[in-house]
């Protein structure tokens, strides 16, 4: 929950390689970071319309630039989940997996998509690990319920406001050692000056998304989900939450889930918006061109 999401650096290091700032092996280093292998699969072999696939897997410096050649203009983020198509354009089964993956990259312009699955095979201490983006057809429409930069700031400000009391009021928020050691990690990342977005990107779009993972890490906090570490809290499946504070009991924890769903909903929608920030700029010149 306190990293950002793959489709996230895809879409960043994908559209700041698109505006020529970064090579391509620099985009493709950047999108892997410290995670593991990045293939993609069902990629176009040829910008044609009727093109087959390439029959095996490709990396993504080929599958970038195939993107361009295809006529992508920017590459957008989506992060679904169910009943909130967020970034979503269709069709179904493109939606449909997006939702099961909770993320997705949209290449505006090429009309196609990409969706990450992590893959996992081996005995028990010899495990390879890949992460495999699919490929498929999207539907060049609006995107639903994407704010504007402005839009999703003014929201923020509400939400980080709303989620502060909520978690004062739950007798949640810094109680209990876990919390404590959750914030003491999100807190040490922001300190470290990590690179929230690519170069290219307004100051207003690194300054929401750093707001809106700032009210998510308080949201995954509230909730239980993470220790800062990527362990599961007792908060989530399997414990009974005290290790966050005082809302413990089966009404508080609904109480608790309830309120903060519109504080996460307004994060989520803030990051696609910060992420998609210049993937609009891009379309903006192109289509000026």
């Amino acid at each position: 929950m306190l990293d950002e999401p793959r489709s996230g650096r895809l879409a960043a290091w994908g559209n700041a390689l698109f505006a020529a700032l970064v090579s391509p092996d620099d985009a493709a280093q950047r999108i892997v970071g410290d995670d593991v292998v990045h293939r993609v699969v069902g990629l176009p072999a040829s910008p044609g319309p009727y093109a087959d696939s390439e029959p095996e897997p490709v990396g993504l410096t080929l599958a970038l630039g195939r993107l361009r050649s295809m006529g992508a203009r920017g590459l957008r983020v989506a992060l679904p989940v169910p009943g909130h198509p967020l970034g979503l354009s269709g069709p179904p089964e493109f939606n449909s997996r997006a939702l099961d993956a909770g993320e997705a990259v949209i290449a505006a312009g090429a009309g196609v998509g990409l969706v990450p699955e992590l893959y996992e095979a081996g005995p028990e201490g010899d495990v390879h690990s890949e992460v495999t983006w699919h490929c498929l057809s999207v539907r060049e429409a609006p995107p639903a319920d994407v704010p504007s930069l402005s839009e999703a700031e003014r929201e923020l400000a509400e939400a980080m406001r709303d989620a502060t009391e909520v978690l004062t009021e739950l007798d949640v928020a810094g109680s209990g050692p876990v919390a404590a050691a959750a914030l003491e990690t999100y807190r040490a990342r922001m300190e470290a000056g990590r690179q929230l977005l690519a170069p290219g990107y307004p100051p207003r779009a690194v300054r929401v998304l750093e707001l809106a993972q700032r009210v998510r890490a308080l949201v995954a906090i509230a909730y239980g989900e993470e220790d800062g570490t990527g362990r599961r809290g007792g908060g989530g499946e399997g414990g009974d939450g005290r290790e966050h504070g005082g809302a413990v009991s089966a009404s508080q924890i609904a109480a608790r889930a309830e309120a903060l769903r519109p504080v996460e909903r307004t994060a989520r929608r803030a990051q696609v918006a910060a992420y998609n920030a210049y993937a609009e700029e891009l379309e903006r010149k192109s289509w000026e061109s």
